[in-house]
């Protein structure tokens, strides 16, 4: 036998397991850090990020000895100077994301699920939507309509509609959230001028 036969064959490139990166220690300027870096690429929360900063310590927690307490310190010192600089707005951001949402064709149901997820208050909520309100008008019309249109009910869609069609597209627009008096608006419209 030859050298070469004895040599055993390289796995494909592509099988190679990729080595998982160990993140690094934990520290408060790190912590700042990973902060400015997240509001640099996303918009959030206070709630929000401190869960993201959460999940940062416990994954580097698994790989070097970290103290939760003090680690939790640091989470709320950092946030708490961000929102003293007003880096982090949860109206602004609540402001922001609800319109944004509506124009999207997201219903006001689902705009206010989201941002409670995200730990805004049901005051702070009930303001943006009560803010959209006034730049937009009719915020569940308005986004039913946008949802409509992305998805060619109603007015927008294709061809002609059957009765059945027409309770279809109904149950559609309840799943996505909306009221049944918006939707019925919706599906009854024969043009978009019909709307508003």
């Amino acid at each position: 036998m030859t050298d070469s036969a004895k040599e055993t064959p390289k796995p494909p490139a592509h099988a190679a397991k990729k080595r998982q990166k160990i993140p690094r220690r934990i520290t408060k300027d790190r912590l700042r850090n990973i902060a400015l870096y997240h509001l640099q690429r996303y918009a959030t929360s206070a709630a929000n990020l401190n869960n993201v900063l959460y999940r940062r310590v416990l994954k580097a927690a698994k790989h070097h000895e970290t103290d939760m307490d003090e680690a939790k310190g640091w989470i709320t010192d950092v946030i708490d100077g961000l929102v003293r600089s007003s880096a982090i707005d949860d109206t602004r951001y609540a402001d922001g994301k609800t319109l944004t949402m509506l124009r999207r064709g997201q219903s006001p149901r689902k705009v206010r699920a989201y941002l409670a997820s995200k730990g805004i208050n049901q005051d702070s909520i009930s303001a943006a939507l009560s803010a959209a309100g006034e730049e937009i008008g009719d915020v569940d019309l308005k986004a039913a309509a946008a949802y409509a249109m992305r998805r060619r009910l109603g007015p927008f869609r294709i061809e002609d509609a059957t009765q059945e069609k027409k309770q279809k597209e109904l149950a559609i627009l309840g799943r996505a959230g909306f009221r049944y008096e918006t939707a019925r608006k919706i599906i009854d419209a024969e043009t978009e001028d019909d709307l508003f």
